[in-house]
């Protein structure tokens, strides 16, 4: 397959900014051209900032039967989460290649519906955890097969990051479970914002299938008026017997890198996922950090494209996320936080509402494997 690859962006505002703008690097490295866009609204000139001027449709399917995107080229699916497995379909029975944006789908049957859509239709399909991309994992994974640590107790992730109430305005599916007409939704902090730190705490425990879920222990909270969970934790127990536990907010005092940390027993290793750097703390050795590279998903699906390079993240590869988000979606409806244990402070665009103590707790989650409720703490 010649390149370069007929490429179409299905969600270019929001984050698809992000996407927009990674299309244009490839594309003046020659790997790809931006073919279409689909969107609701037209891009104008200053939207597509020198991206060229592509074909614009709010119809998808009609979009990639007339850009050349059919029958081997790529869709890029930044969209809201409750149109992805359509959207993906949609792509793979035209014989397109898709990038989809992570949450791959709102439930587990949505997921697997996609997921074996896909297959039949012999497209090639990557899940944009781009964490997963990082050469950081293969480096721990190293470590740890070395026994630089001993042997694994378990891994956590802490994530405390600040979102303002408008946020949650951001769209009209944003913040919720499910929509008025009971179409899933599910963006939560857990399966949305901070899943990357799901999904890096589950690769680096080798465990990323549905299947090496064994347990899920879960609590949700909510700090913002809204339906989705803004403060929550889970421990995931997988078939390797480690307890993998994940402490995340959105409503942070001071907001902090995400990170991942794998317990051993004579030491630990810490991954800030988003700067790709590694902590090593052991006993008897001084500390060690390394920073690494990483492998973009989009390069990373031209290249198993063009020269048959394995896919880093394809979907049974998220299998183990999915009973994370299936959990989520089936949990009772997120506690609501008592307005004494959270306060107004200001925003990038406004008001927040920030949990009183919750950076202090969700570290505490991630470096005890505990749930917030095992902290006996009075929030969340």
């Amino acid at each position: 397959m010649d390149t370069p690859l007929p490429v179409v962006l299905a969600g270019a505002r929001g984050h698809g900014r992000w996407h927009l703008r990674n299309i244009h690097r490839l594309q003046r490295a020659g790997l790809v051209r931006l073919a279409g866009i689909c969107e609701l609204r037209p891009l104008d000139e200053h939207e597509l900032d020198g991206a060229g001027d592509p074909l614009q449709s709010a119809d998808f399917g009609a979009l990639l039967d007339a850009t050349g995107a059919t029958g081997g080229g790529v869709a890029v699916i930044c969209t809201p989460i409750h149109t992805h497995t359509d959207l993906a379909l949609t792509a793979a029975l035209r014989g397109t290649h898709i990038l989809l944006e992570k949450p791959p789908a709102p439930s587990l049957a949505a997921f697997r519906r996609m997921a074996d859509g896909v297959h039949r239709a012999g497209a090639a399909c990557q899940i944009g955890f781009q964490s997963l991309g990082s050469h950081a994992l293969p480096a721990v994974a190293r470590l740890l097969a070395d026994g630089a640590v001993g042997e694994v107790t378990g891994i956590g992730a802490a994530g405390a990051w600040a979102r303002d109430e408008a946020y949650f305005r951001r769209s009209p599916w944003a913040g919720l479970r499910r929509l008025e007409d009971g179409t899933e939704v599910v963006d939560g902090v857990l399966t949305n914002p901070l899943a990357h730190a799901v999904a890096t705490a589950l690769a680096l425990d080798g465990s990323p299938h549905a299947e090496d879920v064994t347990a899920l222990d879960l609590e949700l909270a909510r700090a913002n008026d809204i339906e989705a969970d803004d403060t929550s934790c889970v421990r995931i127990t997988t078939a390797r017997g480690t307890p993998v536990t994940v402490a995340v907010t959105l409503c942070a005092e001071e907001p902090g890198e995400p990170y991942v940390v794998v317990h051993g027993t004579r030491g630990r290793i810490t991954l800030w996922y988003k700067q790709d750097r590694v902590l090593v703390q052991r006993a008897g050795h001084g500390p060690t950090e390394t920073v690494h590279g990483r492998t973009d998903l989009l390069e990373n699906l031209v290249g198993h494209l063009t020269r048959g390079d394995d896919l880093l993240v394809p979907p049974h590869r998220t299998g183990a996320f999915m009973r994370l988000v299936e959990a989520v979606r089936t949990a009772p409806e997120p506690r609501p936080l008592p307005p004494g244990t959270w306060y107004a402070a200001p925003g990038d665009s406004g008001p927040r509402r920030v949990v009183k103590g919750v950076d202090a707790l969700v570290h505490a989650a991630a470096g005890t494997l505990s749930l917030f409720s095992e902290l006996e703490a009075d929030h969340p």
